[in-house]
């Protein structure tokens, strides 16, 4: 069964346990975020790990794991993903890394993401070109995953990131035009901030200007974001953005983002 055709559960406690269990496997994606939450990440790297003959790497990552502060989702993906980097790296493995690029359970695909925004190797446009094919991910989850594993390596070079970003915002794919703006959130969610862009947000204007009146409400959803996001450190900003786009663009869509951005906005 595939996401297309399984709504899932909508608590945990109601998911079957023959679903339970094949997402556990990694036999299957996630269908909600329900699902996504339920999984035993440990016990799918361990499945990971013994049906590809790896399981030398449980160990080492198991430990960094017991180690962790703060036990989330997030916190177990970004860990397992970088000491599968390292380990991998030790052992020139990369036969396992692509296979984990291109696995079929989803929060395989989102360690495979963290290994991208770990590698020290990888310049700027090398991380973009890599992280590329999962910021286009079919699922919602790995789609989420991958630019949060790239987010400090945009801010580290945040230049040269926004102008790739710049034409990722013109993309026929929606998935990319939205990973565009919501990778570069001047504050995001369950992210670091990105003080630059909370200081001088214009300099994002090369991604948003083209996303004005997108055809994506996934899109617009998160320029609208992007926009109030300014708003709580540069609220003039923000409301001039929003008078400039009133004027140009007499469209839905770009009323939608208006509405979207200045929602918190004191008038």
């Amino acid at each position: 069964m595939s996401e297309l055709v399984r709504k899932g559960a909508k608590r945990i406690a109601d998911i079957p346990l023959t679903i339970l269990e094949s997402l556990n496997r990694g036999e299957i994606e996630t269908a909600n975020l329900v699902e996504w939450l339920a999984i035993d990440q440990t016990l799918l790297l361990e499945n990971v790990l013994r049906q590809n003959k790896r399981l030398h790497y449980l160990g080492p990552i198991l430990v960094q794991l017991g180690q962790l502060q703060k036990r989330s989702v997030n916190s177990i993906n970004e860990t397992i993903g970088k000491e599968l980097l390292r380990l991998t790296a030790q052992q020139d493995d990369t036969v396992f890394l692509k296979h984990l690029s291109c696995h079929p359970a989803d929060l395989v695909r989102c360690w495979y993401t963290y290994t991208i925004g770990g590698n020290t190797w990888f310049d700027t446009e090398e991380v973009m070109a890599s992280i590329y094919p999962f910021a286009a991910d079919k699922h919602f989850g790995v789609r989420e995953i991958s630019w949060m594993a790239i987010r400090h390596r945009i801010a580290s070079d945040l230049e040269k990131s926004i102008t790739i970003l710049s034409h990722w915002s013109l993309d026929k794919q929606e998935n990319i035009r939205r990973f565009a703006s919501e990778a570069t959130r001047p504050r995001g969610v369950w992210c670091q901030h990105i003080d630059d862009l909370k200081q001088e947000p214009g300099l994002a204007l090369p991604i948003l200007e083209p996303l004005k009146s997108d055809s994506s409400k996934y899109v617009r959803d998160s320029v609208g974001n992007w926009l109030n996001d300014a708003s709580k450190s540069n609220p003039n900003f923000v409301k001039a953005i929003c008078n400039r786009w009133e004027e140009e663009s007499d469209t839905k869509e770009t009323q939608y983002i208006i509405r979207k951005a200045m929602r918190t906005i004191v008038k």
